[in-house]
Parts: C-alpha cells; structure tokens; sequence
C-alpha cells in the first residue's frame, strides 16, 4: 500500500543526521511502522551508502494519536525538534 509521506531530517552532530519520516494519511500498528522504517533504511543505505541510518517514523494528527518509532535517543531528538519547529518537511516518496 502506497502512503503519503513526508521526510525531514534532525542534525545530531556536525556528521550525523537522524532521518525522520512523517506517515500522513494513515495510521500503522508497531509491526508497520517498523517495516516502514527499515524500508527506508534500505533507501537511505541504497543512496547514500550510510549502514546504520538513523529513522524515526512519526505518525498521528494531534497529541492523542501522536506516535514516534525508532530509536530512543533518536525518537527524542525529533521529539525536541518537533516541539521547536526545528523541522522542514518535504514530500517524500518510496522507490
């Protein structure tokens, strides 16, 4: 199934950048959200040649439903960028 996604990315440190992925017209269970998230990884590794990139699948329309997925330090820096509007998002699609 095709989703509309939005991605953005959370500059850790001057190398590194934590890669967030913001699932906009549906809502996944945890199983989804992380098949969601190594499909990227896979993305990412096929581009850019990064092995272990860091992704953060974002999901949900208000507080309620807001969910993050990935891992923990990761979830929370793109929690805190969130929060300070730190993030530019842009369409993204999978290959």
């Amino acid at each position: 199934m095709a989703y509309q996604l939005l991605y953005g990315v959370v500059r850790e440190n001057q190398r590194k950048v934590i890669h967030a992925v913001r699932l906009v017209d549906a809502l996944l269970d945890d199983l989804g959200m992380e098949a969601l998230a190594e499909t990227v990884r896979e993305q990412i590794r096929d581009k850019t040649g990064e092995q272990y990139a860091a992704v953060v699948v974002v999901q949900g329309y208000d507080k309620p439903t807001l969910r993050l997925i990935g891992e923990p330090y990761a979830v929370s820096k793109v929690r805190e960028a969130m929060f300070n509007a730190a993030v530019s998002w842009r369409a993204f699609a999978m290959e």
